[in-house]
């Protein structure tokens, strides 16, 4: 008689863990347009210790108004800003960022500044402060999470919160990623093209 092997088995010792500390509290839904002004304008624009983003896909979108005599800048010019004023900032993606992106990533990076990538991402967070957390769908780009207008952006949901426990599980999936901790058993690796070190992009 065959075996069956049940599903906790076949989880990593991190994903049991989660399992079974079950990490839930307050969250609230963020929908559409939400997306910049909660996540954009009052989040990330403002963090004063520490940015963490996962996203599959990474663009130059622009980022209006955040400040009188400010247009349209780029979110990758705010946090270049950002991490001038000693921010320190992870950006976790899976492709390759938008030639626009490319342009101003390959002037000298602030020290904070730091990028990698693994092909096999496809979560989208951020993470503010270690206190504020969004989950959801949106990538880093003008549709997702950008200023775009009603009727170009894309149809977007996800969750904000402040709950610690949640913020915990999700910066240590990240932290996984980010060390490599997860790449000795990967089966992807003949695309993966920077490994373990910031790319030279």
């Amino acid at each position: 008689m065959e075996r069956k092997t049940s599903a906790s088995s076949r989880r990593t010792e991190y994903e049991l863990e989660v399992s079974q500390q079950l990490p839930a509290g307050r969250c609230e839904l963020i929908v559409d347009a939400e997306h910049f002004t909660r996540v954009v304008k009052y989040g990330m624009a403002r963090a004063k210790v520490s940015i963490d983003v996962m996203t599959a896909d990474f663009k130059a979108m622009l980022v209006p108004g955040l400040g009188k005599a400010r247009g349209a800048e780029s979110i990758v010019s705010v946090f270049r800003r950002l991490a001038e004023r000693g921010v320190e900032i992870r950006i976790l993606h899976a492709g390759t960022p938008s030639s626009a992106a490319l342009v101003e990533l390959k002037r000298e990076l602030p020290r904070g500044l730091m990028i990698r990538r693994c092909p096999r991402l496809h979560a989208k967070v951020v993470i503010v402060d270690a206190s504020v957390m969004y989950l959801g769908s949106a990538n880093l780009t003008g549709a997702g999470l950008g200023a775009k207008g009603e009727g170009k952006r894309n149809f977007e949901m996800g969750v904000m919160t402040s709950e610690p426990r949640m913020i915990e599980a999700v910066s240590e999936q990240m932290n996984m990623l980010w060390e490599g901790r997860r790449c000795g058993k990967c089966r992807r690796k003949e695309v993966c093209p920077v490994p373990l070190e910031e790319p030279r992009l």
